[in-house]
């Protein structure tokens, strides 16, 4: 069987969570249109036997980080630290772009990182669906003249378009070994993980501007009873006044994002769940050691 590992790095918002979701076939990453969406390193565990389309075993973790940028707050430096420490111990790295290496620095940062590392390097060119071929031959130019990356790859995460040529480009750097983890594992995280990110993307849906960022969520309670799951979940921001604009006149915006969520952790759990939220103040979280460890962005 051919196992290793695989990072998945990029700017932010560029389609990292939606290309892993993608690969594995089902939601284990939340994605939305905000950037700095994912704050953890996630693993997507991709277990497949030979067959007509891939002719070995495989199994491949899938790592998907962090949008790369300049952090501002020591929770954007834990991100940042997170994506970067990819790059060491992975057997290869997918860079996933949706525009020319000209158009920003935050790519060229990126690349500059790459340049420093000897793990095999595949580019993605995601969201080429909205894409002219024109705007994407430009950009395939830009990055095939590095001769740096060892495939290139024009796709769309977000329909799947060309989602298995980089499977099987990856499965050509991974190496013999056993298997990592049960074949019917999809990640190492465990349900209260993912709840917690549901919750945290349906917030993301709900709000434009500064609240998302400011936001964590906390488990307090999940217990699992015969014909349901009864979960209690705290909301933490930064300000009063976004206290007031998550829970909305007459509560009516936490409801909203209590149903939403609820009715995705139903899904995922396959049974009934009565969920609970409540909102707390907790000033400047993202630059505090304590609050970053406790809300699981620090070891």
């Amino acid at each position: 069987m051919k196992t290793g590992f695989v990072g998945i790095v990029g700017r932010p918002n560029v389609g990292k969570s939606t290309l892993l979701n993608a690969i594995l076939g089902e939601k284990i990453a939340i994605t939305t249109d905000k950037p700095q969406t994912t704050r953890n390193a996630i693993r997507g565990i991709y277990t497949h036997y030979a067959d007509d389309n891939i002719n070995e075993d495989t199994q491949m973790v899938f790592i998907d980080t962090p949008g790369i940028h300049k952090p501002r707050t020591k929770l954007g430096k834990y991100m940042t630290d997170s994506a970067v420490n990819t790059f060491k111990e992975v057997e290869a790295v997918i860079f996933i772009v949706d525009d020319r290496l000209s158009a920003g620095p935050g790519d060229k940062y990126i690349v500059d990182m790459l340049n420093e590392v000897t793990t095999p390097k595949i580019l993605v060119i995601n969201k080429i669906d909205k894409m002219e071929p024109d705007v994407f031959e430009k950009i395939y130019n830009e990055y095939d003249q590095l001769e740096i990356f060892e495939n290139i790859f024009g796709v769309s995460a977000k329909e799947g378009i060309n989602v298995h040529d980089v499977i099987k480009c990856a499965l050509g750097f991974m190496e013999e070994g056993p298997m990592f983890f049960p074949d019917d594992m999809v990640t190492e995280h465990p349900e209260r993980f993912i709840v917690s990110e549901i919750i945290r993307e349906k917030i993301l849906m709900y709000f434009q501007e500064e609240v998302p960022h400011g936001v964590a969520v906390e488990i307090e309670q999940f217990k699992e009873e015969s014909s349901i799951t009864k979960i209690s979940a705290v909301i933490y921001c930064e300000k009063k006044s976004h206290k007031g604009m998550i829970i909305g006149k007459g509560g009516r915006k936490l409801k909203g994002i209590g149903k939403s969520a609820r009715e995705e952790i139903e899904a995922l759990l396959g049974e009934k769940v009565f969920l609970e939220l409540w909102v707390k103040v907790k000033e400047n979280w993202r630059d505090s050691d304590i609050a970053l460890s406790n809300f699981g962005y620090k070891e």
